[in-house]
């Protein structure tokens, strides 16, 4: 028999743990090697998506951000390095590429024996002026007066939704929103610089600093630029501090103030000059005389008198020339199909709570501005630009080297075309509808487009079509233009706001603060020995008719956009990215900023019974000859004008007791004159 052999017990256990432990071991070789595959797996995918990645290259969306973070470090290390420079360095360059430079002109004056004598008033215009928040909702905590406008733009960034919340108006009243107050900076700091680096008055008030002024004989007359010129007295009271303020320098310097209201800030200083001497409470009951008692002169920068047509174009589309452009290059970056923001909705619905905005719409119809076959300025064209002529009484008379020869008229009284060949067609050629008559209706925008709401919205696809197929628009039909497609805007606007030519000054009805700021349905103060001067830039293209086509997303959009494949077929043309351009200071044309100092002003005149001296004071536009100028010194344009040496020359001798006569009267580069002539108005 076979002998079995039994385990001992320690044995059998020791056995038992020894397959334990192998099984264990090969358990854990398994997990090890499950896992192994798992990480080799997931690296397989992060270098596949990589892959993808290199292979799909640029995209708008991962590359924009970097785009905007890379120009604002250079633009900050700019400003950096050119506030770290030592000042004499800017100067030394520019004088080693171009020559000596002249003395800055208080330096100058003060060489000549020239002090301060008028007190001086500063009128800033629109949006150049800082607003600062005093109450807010929840997303604006902690920023209890901090700027919300001017400045650095920090919270535009940081929130900017609750930024748009908080600087747009009411809808309704175009006063403030429930629960939010801004209110504007005060003092020379309010509109000294727009953005650090960006001067607005700082060159003007240094200079004037240079002969003797400091802020006891200067004031930044800050309002709310956005608010309607009368609101600002109704929740501010800032036209009766303006009074009490010139009155108090008069008193105390024994002298009249000199006013300098730029950009919009004129149209609010005119308005200004008739509320003052209104009875109240309408008025400011200063008396009829209360003009000829405290002011030495008016010098108008850079204003809008009659309006302008980019008013127009921000009001119908968000857009004027630069932004049609941006929205050209890159199409989905302003619009509601990048980063979901609309941005052009924002500014639409933003801009069109802004009152004051519509004080700029142009004036006078198309008696004015031109109709559908004539405008004043229908001979100019664009052409090299003519060198300066010292002679600047024989220039008055014969400034027409920027003309050229002339091959074909410009319709520019078709303010908005739908098309390019219908901004140029005989008016025989054109099919109108009325569009008034369209049915509207509201659009699906709000519910499959996550739009942000605009009165668009309340019109529907007939409405806008029928605007469009209307074709073209003249100062004169504008007006119905925007009633139809704002209607709410416009009412608050036709409150405080007309743009019409009065028949009969006498008329009671013009007595209404409507029509203070318009200059054909109001008077001049009575002032005899007042002077009116209208100071702007010329030789740079401004923007004065558009060609519109619809938008090819009008049910998610805004509707209607600037065609900027419209240009003109030679190369002087002046129809360039659906623009059409006259000469001016790239905002406001010659047309509007002259006109009433060359002829509706000029004299005794029904709008100037008085017959207040008025003068004609271009600045013909240089560029800067180098980056060092930074914004020049003989700059044209609207704002960089502010800095152009012969313009503060002119406001510094006026301020130390010069007339417009010793400054040599009238100087004029431009055609004012001579389109001044064309335009048949009754004074």
């Amino acid at each position: 028999m076979p002998v079995v052999r039994r385990k001992k017990p320690a044995e059998t256990e020791k056995n038992s743990g020894s397959e334990s432990e192998s099984n264990i071991n090969q358990h854990v070789k398994a997990e090890k090697e499950r896992e192994e595959e798992t990480i080799d797996k997931k690296n397989g995918r992060v270098k596949e998506n990589i892959r993808k990645k290199k292979k799909r290259g640029w995209s708008c969306v991962d590359s924009c951000y970097w785009l905007i973070g890379f120009v604002c470090t250079v633009w900050w290390v700019v400003v950096l390095l050119y506030n770290a420079m030592p000042s004499s360095l800017p100067q030394y360059v520019t004088e080693k590429i171009t020559g000596p430079m002249s003395d800055p002109p208080g330096l100058k004056l003060k060489k000549e024996g020239l002090i301060a004598k008028h007190p001086v008033v500063f009128v800033p215009g629109i949006v150049t002026g800082g607003l600062e928040l005093w109450e807010g909702h929840q997303c604006a905590e902690g920023l209890f007066r901090k700027r919300l406008w001017g400045g650095t733009f920090g919270e535009l960034y940081k929130r900017p939704l609750c930024w748009v919340e908080h600087i747009s108006l009411d809808n309704e009243t175009g006063l403030d929103p429930p629960g939010i107050r801004i209110r504007p900076v005060t003092g020379l700091v309010a509109a000294d610089y727009f953005a650090p680096g960006y001067f607005v008055w700082a060159v003007l008030i240094a200079n004037l600093a240079r002969i003797g002024y400091e802020e006891k004989n200067m004031y930044m007359a800050a309002y709310d630029w956005r608010i309607s010129f009368q609101n600002t007295e109704v929740r501010d009271q800032t036209l009766s501090r303006i009074k009490s303020n010139i009155e108090s320098m008069v008193a105390t310097s024994g002298e009249k103030a000199v006013i300098l209201p730029h950009s919009m800030g004129v149209l609010y200083f005119l308005h200004f000059m008739k509320w003052v001497e209104e009875p109240a409470p309408m008025g400011g009951g200063g008396g009829p005389d209360w003009c000829s008692k405290h002011i030495k002169a008016v010098m108008n920068i850079g204003g809008p008198f009659l309006g302008v047509p980019k008013a127009v174009s921000g009001l119908f589309s968000a857009e004027a020339k630069d932004i049609a452009v941006a929205r050209a290059i890159a199409p989905g970056f302003l619009d509601s199909d990048l980063f979901r923001f609309q941005t052009l909705q924002h500014v639409m619905r933003t801009s069109r709570s802004w009152d004051s905005t519509m004080s700029m719409i142009p004036k006078g119809g198309d008696t004015i501005w031109g109709d559908l076959d004539w405008s004043p300025e229908e001979d100019y064209v664009t052409s090299k630009r003519r060198q300066r002529d010292n002679d600047t009484q024989s220039e008055r008379h014969s400034a027409t080297g920027n003309l050229g020869s002339q091959t074909k008229s410009v319709k520019y009284g078709r303010i908005i075309s739908f098309g390019k060949d219908v901004a140029e067609a005989p008016l025989s050629e054109i099919e109108r509808i009325d569009f008034l008559d369209a049915i509207k209706g509201n659009n699906v925008a709000n519910t499959t487009c996550h739009d942000v709401w605009t009165e668009y919205h309340d019109m529907g696809i007939e409405g806008i079509r029928a605007v469009a197929e209307h074709k073209v628009y003249t100062a004169g039909s504008i007006l119905d233009l925007l009633n139809f497609v704002a209607p709410k805007m416009m009412a608050r606007g036709g409150a405080h706001f007309s743009y019409g030519i009065a028949d009969n000054l006498d008329d009671p009805k013009y007595k209404h603060y409507k029509y203070w700021s318009n200059p054909l349905e109001t008077r001049l103060p009575n002032a005899p020995d007042m002077e009116i001067y209208s100071m702007y830039g010329v030789g740079l293209p401004t923007e004065r008719s558009y060609v519109y086509k619809l938008s090819p997303t009008a049910e998610c959009n805004i509707p209607f956009q600037i065609d900027t494949s419209a240009d003109s077929e030679d190369e002087d043309g002046c129809l360039k990215d659906g623009v059409y351009h006259v000469d001016g200071d790239e905002t406001v044309p010659v047309l509007s900023a002259g006109f009433m100092c060359a002829k509706g002003w000029r004299g005794k005149t029904r709008f100037n019974p008085s017959g207040s001296r008025t003068y004609v004071r271009e600045y013909d536009h240089s560029p800067p000859a180098n980056l060092l100028e930074g914004r020049g010194t003989q700059s044209g344009a609207h704002v960089d004008i502010m800095g152009n040496f012969a313009l503060i020359e002119d406001i510094l001798r006026v301020a130390a007791g010069a007339t417009g006569e010793d400054l040599g009267g009238d100087r004029v580069y431009s055609d004012i004159f001579k389109w001044s002539e064309k335009i048949n108005l009754q004074l």
